[in-house]
């Protein structure tokens, strides 16, 4: 028990969320009577939460470099008024459209980076800037009206579902596969990482600890991918999630780039003299972040099929709020990855839940602004305590 109870406290902040967000979902799947987990509810939970997800991901590394970027939701609405341009009127191939789109997203970070990074420029000014620049030219681009609708090749960006190969009929038999075929994935990875942590004499957790963690892991995995099968599948965009997740988690914990980001975050002036290049770093956070901004305008525009002028309004709140209920730090120097993922199911989950119960906008907005105040604070209490 003193074992569980040590590697609580040890993650408190992630374990935190993670407890937090079941139980917000058992929560809500009581108040709406079992619709909230329902297989078509789930699906569009994802399907209403991919963009915000995707700048998320995005938006926590600018985050751990101790700076903020609010121009996303902005760069999101442009760039889906340009893939409309190309697609509707130039009637550009879709995987030309998509390429062209995220170089132009990466581009716009570069311009904001240069301008953080080289010309030291606050990110907070910076942005703002950008907001209100790229929320003038997607009007301006669009003429004030939306442009519809887009090709069923680009739809399936956002709404389409990976075929079954096996030809399912009541059930889809890919998706239960995948989900064993996962499963089987990470259990090799955890017990592969544990024998690592031995070898080189780590603590790690007792052996039950570490057997129940994965078999909870493997249950969640496995109940989720058959309710999935249930309906559709998977979704073309989860693929794209999980794909994401799995390679900006791998170069955050793995690769020299992210072990630059946190130095950076975590004191910019020790990085310097330790012979990180601060400038570079922060540079190419932003590049990254405006091609993620741009891939999430191109999924909202898909899911939407139309541009429209007030695409992306507060994209950037969310991912923002994400970040720090998923346990990112306003100080820079702390986040995951995988904690700004939870940070915006828990957003999802409360959206969609509180929408179903027919709880007003009025209402949902003071809840997710307390839900905010109360994380940061949770947050600050926990140093509060290690220090």
């Amino acid at each position: 028990m003193q074992a569980v109870s040590e590697l609580f406290r040890k993650n408190i902040r992630q374990y935190g969320m993670i407890i937090a967000l079941i139980f917000i979902t058992i929560l809500f799947q009581i108040l709406t009577g079992g619709i909230l987990l329902k297989p078509l509810n789930i699906t569009n939970l994802i399907l209403q939460n991919s963009y915000i997800l995707v700048l998320a991901i995005g938006m926590v590394l600018v985050i751990i470099t101790g700076h903020i970027d609010l121009s996303v939701g902005s760069i999101a609405a442009f760039i889906g008024a340009l893939a409309a341009i190309m697609l509707v009127d130039l009637q550009l191939p879709t995987f030309l459209t998509i390429l062209i789109s995220l170089v132009i997203g990466g581009l716009i970070g570069a311009w904001q980076g240069f301008w953080v990074a080289y010309v030291k420029i606050p990110a907070f000014i910076v942005t703002l800037a950008g907001m209100l620049l790229f929320r003038g030219l997607t009007m301006i681009v669009l003429g004030g009206q939306s442009i519809a609708p887009f090709p069923k090749s680009f739809q399936r960006i956002s709404s389409g579902f990976i075929p079954d190969w096996f030809g399912g009929s009541s059930l889809h038999i890919l998706t239960i596969l995948l989900g064993l075929a996962l499963s089987l994935l990470l259990i090799w990875q955890e017990w592969k990482e544990r024998r690592t942590q031995l070898k080189y004499q780590f603590e790690v957790a007792p052996i039950w600890v570490f057997v129940t963690k994965l078999v909870l892991l493997v249950a969640i995995i496995n109940i989720f991918t058959f309710v999935l099968a249930t309906y559709n599948g998977l979704p073309n965009i989860l693929i794209i999630l999980f794909f994401l997740i799995v390679i900006y988690s791998f170069v955050m914990n793995r690769m020299v780039a992210g072990r630059h980001i946190y130095a950076l975050g975590g004191n910019e002036k020790a990085a310097k003299l330790s012979g990180v290049k601060t400038k570079k770093v922060t540079f190419w956070v932003f590049v990254n972040m405006g091609a993620l901004a741009a891939l999430s305008g191109l999924i909202f525009a898909a899911r939407l099929n139309s541009a429209t002028p007030k695409a992306g309004t507060n994209f950037e709140l969310d991912a923002i709020a994400a970040c720090f209920i998923g346990g990112a730090s306003a100080s820079g120097g702390i986040g995951t990855v995988i904690g700004a993922i939870i940070g915006g199911l828990v957003m999802g989950v409360m959206n969609n839940g509180m929408s179903l119960i027919g709880l007003g906008v009025d209402w949902q907005q003071g809840i997710k602004g307390l839900v905010l105040l109360l994380a940061v604070a949770f947050d600050i209490y926990n140093k509060s305590k290690t220090t």
